[in-house]
Protein backbone atom coordinates (compact mmCIF):
# COMPACT_ATOMS: atom_id res chain seq x y z
CA UNK A 1 0.00 0.00 0.00
CA UNK A 2 2.78 2.40 -0.10
CA UNK A 3 5.36 4.06 -3.43
CA UNK A 4 8.12 6.15 -2.92
CA UNK A 5 7.21 7.66 -6.16
CA UNK A 6 6.13 10.93 -5.27
CA UNK A 7 2.34 11.59 -6.74
CA UNK A 8 -0.38 14.14 -6.46
CA UNK A 9 -3.58 13.18 -3.83
CA UNK A 10 -6.79 14.92 -3.94
CA UNK A 11 -5.21 16.48 -0.78
CA UNK A 12 -1.13 16.58 -1.49
CA UNK A 13 0.13 17.59 -4.77
CA UNK A 14 3.74 16.57 -5.79
CA UNK A 15 5.93 18.31 -3.66
CA UNK A 16 8.80 20.41 -5.26
CA UNK A 17 11.56 18.52 -3.24
CA UNK A 18 10.34 14.93 -1.39
CA UNK A 19 9.09 14.73 2.09
CA UNK A 20 11.19 13.75 4.63
CA UNK A 21 11.01 10.27 6.14
CA UNK A 22 9.99 12.02 9.42
CA UNK A 23 6.83 14.61 9.31
CA UNK A 24 5.73 16.70 12.50
CA UNK A 25 2.33 17.40 12.26
CA UNK A 26 0.74 20.45 14.28
CA UNK A 27 -3.17 20.76 14.10
CA UNK A 28 -3.03 24.47 12.84
CA UNK A 29 -1.45 25.16 9.21
CA UNK A 30 0.02 29.00 10.78
CA UNK A 31 1.64 26.75 13.65
CA UNK A 32 3.11 24.60 10.85
CA UNK A 33 4.43 27.57 9.20
CA UNK A 34 5.64 29.59 12.17
CA UNK A 35 7.58 25.88 13.36
CA UNK A 36 8.92 25.76 10.07
CA UNK A 37 10.34 29.08 9.44
CA UNK A 38 11.84 29.42 13.22
CA UNK A 39 13.32 25.87 13.06
CA UNK A 40 14.41 24.64 10.08
CA UNK A 41 17.12 25.56 7.49
CA UNK A 42 15.48 26.76 3.99
CA UNK A 43 12.31 25.72 4.71
CA UNK A 44 10.37 25.00 1.12
CA UNK A 45 6.83 25.16 0.85
CA UNK A 46 5.32 21.43 0.00
CA UNK A 47 2.29 21.76 0.08
CA UNK A 48 -0.80 24.42 0.60
CA UNK A 49 -3.88 23.05 -0.42
CA UNK A 50 -7.01 23.86 1.50
CA UNK A 51 -4.47 26.13 3.24
CA UNK A 52 -2.83 23.29 5.08
CA UNK A 53 0.96 24.36 4.85
CA UNK A 54 3.47 21.98 4.52
CA UNK A 55 7.28 22.30 4.42
CA UNK A 56 10.23 20.29 4.10
CA UNK A 57 13.94 21.63 5.20
CA UNK A 58 16.55 20.55 7.81
CA UNK A 59 17.59 20.75 11.14
CA UNK A 60 20.68 20.62 12.10
CA UNK A 61 21.45 18.83 8.84
CA UNK A 62 19.20 16.23 8.63
CA UNK A 63 15.57 16.34 6.28
CA UNK A 64 12.44 16.76 8.34
CA UNK A 65 8.90 17.95 7.13
CA UNK A 66 6.25 19.99 8.85
CA UNK A 67 2.97 20.05 7.89
CA UNK A 68 -0.26 20.73 9.90
CA UNK A 69 -2.92 17.93 9.62
CA UNK A 70 -5.99 20.39 10.49
CA UNK A 71 -8.80 19.58 13.04
CA UNK A 72 -10.09 16.47 14.05
CA UNK A 73 -10.13 12.74 13.56
CA UNK A 74 -11.12 12.58 9.46
CA UNK A 75 -8.66 15.29 9.07
CA UNK A 76 -5.55 14.04 10.08
CA UNK A 77 -6.73 10.52 8.63
CA UNK A 78 -6.74 12.03 5.46
CA UNK A 79 -3.13 13.23 5.68
CA UNK A 80 -1.27 10.51 7.75
CA UNK A 81 -2.73 7.72 5.27
CA UNK A 82 -1.65 10.12 2.47
CA UNK A 83 1.94 10.79 3.13
CA UNK A 84 2.44 6.90 4.75
CA UNK A 85 1.05 6.09 1.46
CA UNK A 86 2.09 7.80 -1.25
CA UNK A 87 4.79 10.14 0.00
CA UNK A 88 7.63 7.70 1.23
CA UNK A 89 7.38 8.88 5.01
CA UNK A 90 7.95 6.60 8.17
CA UNK A 91 6.93 8.40 10.79
CA UNK A 92 4.71 11.03 11.63
CA UNK A 93 5.06 12.86 14.93
CA UNK A 94 2.21 14.94 16.22
CA UNK A 95 2.82 18.09 18.08
CA UNK A 96 -0.45 19.33 19.36
CA UNK A 97 -2.44 20.80 22.38
CA UNK A 98 -5.07 19.19 25.01
CA UNK A 99 -7.27 19.53 27.88
CA UNK A 100 -5.74 18.58 30.62
CA UNK A 101 -8.27 16.33 33.08
CA UNK A 102 -6.57 16.33 36.47
CA UNK A 103 -5.81 19.21 38.44
CA UNK A 104 -2.02 18.31 38.93
CA UNK A 105 -1.14 18.79 35.21
CA UNK A 106 -0.07 23.05 35.09
CA UNK A 107 -0.72 24.91 32.09
CA UNK A 108 2.51 24.36 28.85
CA UNK A 109 3.11 20.65 30.73
CA UNK A 110 3.88 17.89 28.23
CA UNK A 111 2.53 14.62 28.01
CA UNK A 112 4.07 12.10 25.64
CA UNK A 113 0.65 9.86 24.71
CA UNK A 114 1.41 6.06 25.05
CA UNK A 115 -2.26 5.07 24.11
CA UNK A 116 -5.49 7.04 22.83
CA UNK A 117 -8.78 5.71 23.68
CA UNK A 118 -11.58 7.28 21.49
CA UNK A 119 -15.17 8.17 21.25
CA UNK A 120 -14.86 8.55 17.35
CA UNK A 121 -16.04 5.18 15.03
CA UNK A 122 -13.08 5.44 12.68
CA UNK A 123 -10.98 2.63 13.97
CA UNK A 124 -14.79 0.55 13.24
CA UNK A 125 -13.76 0.36 8.90
CA UNK A 126 -10.95 -1.85 10.03
CA UNK A 127 -14.08 -4.36 10.86
CA UNK A 128 -12.18 -6.02 13.99
CA UNK A 129 -13.52 -8.70 15.95
CA UNK A 130 -12.69 -6.80 19.21
CA UNK A 131 -11.70 -3.43 20.52
CA UNK A 132 -8.35 -2.37 18.93
CA UNK A 133 -6.20 -0.28 21.50
CA UNK A 134 -4.19 2.60 19.35
CA UNK A 135 -1.05 2.79 20.48
CA UNK A 136 2.31 4.53 19.89
CA UNK A 137 5.11 3.55 18.42
CA UNK A 138 7.61 2.23 21.36
CA UNK A 139 11.01 2.95 19.89
CA UNK A 140 9.84 6.72 19.29
CA UNK A 141 7.86 6.84 22.72
CA UNK A 142 10.96 5.88 24.45
CA UNK A 143 13.84 7.83 23.18
CA UNK A 144 11.22 11.02 23.55
CA UNK A 145 11.08 10.20 27.23
CA UNK A 146 14.78 10.00 27.53
CA UNK A 147 15.74 13.07 25.49
CA UNK A 148 12.39 14.74 28.00
CA UNK A 149 14.26 13.65 30.84
CA UNK A 150 17.83 14.78 29.97
CA UNK A 151 16.53 18.11 29.14
CA UNK A 152 14.99 18.18 32.79
CA UNK A 153 11.60 19.27 30.52
CA UNK A 154 8.33 18.79 32.32
CA UNK A 155 6.29 16.03 31.15
CA UNK A 156 4.53 12.95 31.73
CA UNK A 157 4.04 9.81 29.73
CA UNK A 158 0.46 8.18 29.77
CA UNK A 159 -3.01 7.44 27.98
CA UNK A 160 -4.94 10.82 26.56
CA UNK A 161 -8.88 10.34 24.87
CA UNK A 162 -9.24 11.34 21.08
CA UNK A 163 -12.86 13.13 20.97
CA UNK A 164 -14.90 13.91 18.06
CA UNK A 165 -16.39 16.80 19.99
CA UNK A 166 -14.94 20.09 21.15
CA UNK A 167 -18.46 21.07 23.01
CA UNK A 168 -19.45 18.28 24.83
CA UNK A 169 -23.66 18.36 26.13
CA UNK A 170 -22.57 16.96 29.21
CA UNK A 171 -19.55 19.04 30.54
CA UNK A 172 -18.85 16.70 33.63
CA UNK A 173 -18.35 13.65 31.60
CA UNK A 174 -14.36 14.33 31.42
CA UNK A 175 -14.35 12.70 35.00
CA UNK A 176 -15.66 9.26 33.62
CA UNK A 177 -12.68 9.38 31.74
CA UNK A 178 -10.07 10.92 34.26
CA UNK A 179 -10.77 8.04 36.84
CA UNK A 180 -9.83 5.63 34.12
CA UNK A 181 -6.43 7.44 34.22
CA UNK A 182 -7.15 9.18 31.48
CA UNK A 183 -4.65 12.37 31.41
CA UNK A 184 -6.47 14.19 29.02
CA UNK A 185 -8.61 15.37 25.24
CA UNK A 186 -7.66 15.99 21.84
CA UNK A 187 -8.81 15.02 19.07
CA UNK A 188 -6.21 13.48 16.69
CA UNK A 189 -4.16 10.68 18.18
CA UNK A 190 -6.33 7.43 17.56
CA UNK A 191 -6.93 8.33 14.51
CA UNK A 192 -2.82 8.73 13.84
CA UNK A 193 -1.83 5.75 15.79
CA UNK A 194 -4.89 3.51 13.62
CA UNK A 195 -3.53 4.50 10.63
CA UNK A 196 0.32 3.63 11.19
CA UNK A 197 -0.43 0.50 12.61
CA UNK A 198 -3.04 -0.27 9.97
CA UNK A 199 0.12 0.62 7.12
CA UNK A 200 3.03 -0.87 9.22
CA UNK A 201 4.70 2.72 9.85
CA UNK A 202 5.54 4.70 12.94
CA UNK A 203 3.93 7.19 15.08
CA UNK A 204 3.91 9.24 17.89
CA UNK A 205 1.92 12.00 19.82
CA UNK A 206 3.81 14.86 21.84
CA UNK A 207 0.99 17.03 23.47
CA UNK A 208 1.24 20.41 25.30
CA UNK A 209 -1.47 21.25 27.86
CA UNK A 210 -3.04 24.40 26.39
CA UNK A 211 -6.01 24.26 29.20
CA UNK A 212 -7.29 22.59 32.05
CA UNK A 213 -11.27 20.95 32.56
CA UNK A 214 -10.43 20.64 36.30
CA UNK A 215 -9.23 23.96 37.04
CA UNK A 216 -10.73 26.13 34.24
CA UNK A 217 -7.33 27.71 33.22
CA UNK A 218 -6.32 28.40 29.31
CA UNK A 219 -3.94 29.60 27.08
CA UNK A 220 -4.82 31.89 24.66
CA UNK A 221 -4.99 31.28 20.55
CA UNK A 222 -1.87 33.48 20.49
CA UNK A 223 -0.16 31.59 22.96
CA UNK A 224 -1.26 28.19 21.79
CA UNK A 225 0.70 29.27 18.52
CA UNK A 226 3.79 30.45 19.60
CA UNK A 227 4.66 29.09 23.04
CA UNK A 228 5.00 25.53 22.47
CA UNK A 229 8.95 25.72 22.28
CA UNK A 230 9.58 22.01 24.55
CA UNK A 231 6.88 19.82 22.49
CA UNK A 232 9.03 21.45 19.20
CA UNK A 233 12.26 21.19 20.39
CA UNK A 234 11.51 17.29 22.13
CA UNK A 235 10.29 16.46 18.80
CA UNK A 236 13.49 17.65 16.19
CA UNK A 237 15.49 15.51 18.73
CA UNK A 238 13.37 12.54 18.20
CA UNK A 239 14.42 13.37 14.05
CA UNK A 240 18.60 13.91 14.87
CA UNK A 241 17.78 10.05 16.46
CA UNK A 242 16.20 8.10 13.63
Amino acid sequence: MSSNTPVSTPHIPAPPVPYAKTVLMPGDPLRSEYMAKKYLENPILVNNVRGIHGYTGKYNGKPVSIMASGMGVPSIGIYSHELFSFFGVENIIRIGSMGAYSPSLPLRQLVIAVSASTDSNFISQFSLPGTFAPTADWSLLKKAAEIAEKGKMNYSVGSVLTSDRFYNDDPESYKKWAKMGILGVEMETAALYSVAARLGKKALSILTVSDNLATGEELSAAERQTSFDDMVILALGLVQEN
